[in-house]
């Protein structure tokens, strides 16, 4: 009898464990769809107003297209990183532009949280918290941080989803144009669909303050749909990769090093009145002792 219980309890632990993988397998088929060639197409409106001035201007809609090519540049069972790059200009003379990463790492504990004016919290999640969840890890066109956050990816009714709320500082086509706020509660939805995927925010500008509470001053609804096409359409892009992905290896490495601290991170805006990419976006850049001296220039020691 006792053989009998035991063998059972084996059997469901075995059963749940197998059920377990399948569900992670899921997720990991669900974030490398994202990979591939893409029209993309990006939307931002503004669409609610919470501050009491006659001469706010809210931001005008912005929407714009283009062709990215989504390189999965790291595969495998707990972690798949894609690094995204715009292609511009005529077919007959693209230009390549190194685009955001993303990262994804299953049932991750260390976050970096963006906390307003160029820094960084360093936060460590319970396990217990993260059990089931990917992190989404979104990384600057120089791979320093952007914003990170955890949730679980869904598979219901034929959908597969991800949802997660964070903050992250104002993006570029903002930043240049606003400093009545300092920071962006991102709220992020990535679903898989039939033709592509689509990226789906609902955003709060936020004024954040030590020893305030924040101030939400506008909401904001971001629809950027990815709608596949054929890879050769990006070739001149994954030519680009390829010639390049040695020193941007060794850009990530160097990151690593950094993260790996695992303490708060304040960075530089500008160091000789130059900002991190111009000097990492130079092509005769490549030796690996100049990139990492470049990058601690910028990282604000304690």
């Amino acid at each position: 009898m006792k053989k009998t219980i035991f063998a059972l309890i084996g059997l469901i632990a075995i059963s749940a464990s197998s059920n377990a993988q399948s569900k992670q397998e899921k997720d990991r088929e669900a974030i490398k769809n994202m990979c591939g060639c893409y029209e993309v197409t990006f939307n931002f409106t503004e669409t609610f107003e919470y501050v009491e001035d006659s001469t706010y201007i809210p931001s005008k809609t912005k929407i714009a297209g283009g062709l990215e090519w989504a390189e999965l540049i790291e595969d495998k069972d707990d972690k798949v990183s894609i690094q995204h790059l715009l292609i511009v200009g005529p077919p007959n003379q693209p230009h390549i532009v190194k685009h955001w990463r993303q990262d994804w790492e299953y049932e991750n504990t260390d976050l970096y949280l963006f906390n307003g004016d160029n820094q960084w919290t360093y936060t460590k999640k319970p396990k217990s918290d993260v059990k089931g969840q990917w992190t989404q890890k979104v990384f600057q066109v120089d791979d320093s941080p952007r914003y990170e956050g955890s949730a679980t990816w869904v598979h219901v009714d034929g959908k597969s989803y991800w949802e997660n709320t964070t903050t992250a500082p104002l993006p570029r086509r903002e930043y240049t144009q606003r400093s009545d706020y300092n920071v962006t509660m991102r709220g992020n939805r990535h679903e898989i669909t039939d033709f592509g995927w689509i990226h789906d925010q609902d955003n709060e500008k936020i004024v954040r303050k030590e020893g305030a509470e924040d101030v939400v001053i506008a909401k904001e609804k971001g629809y950027n749909v990815y709608k596949k096409v054929d890879d050769s359409k990006c070739k001149a892009a994954q030519d680009w990769w390829k010639e390049h992905q040695d020193k941007w290896a060794t850009v990530r490495a160097k990151w690593d090093n950094v993260f790996g601290k695992d303490e708060d991170l304040a960075l530089k805006e500008k160091v000789d009145n130059k900002v991190l990419f111009k000097y990492l976006f130079d092509e005769n850049m490549t030796d690996k002792k100049e990139i990492n001296g470049v990058i601690d220039s910028f990282v604000i020691e304690k």
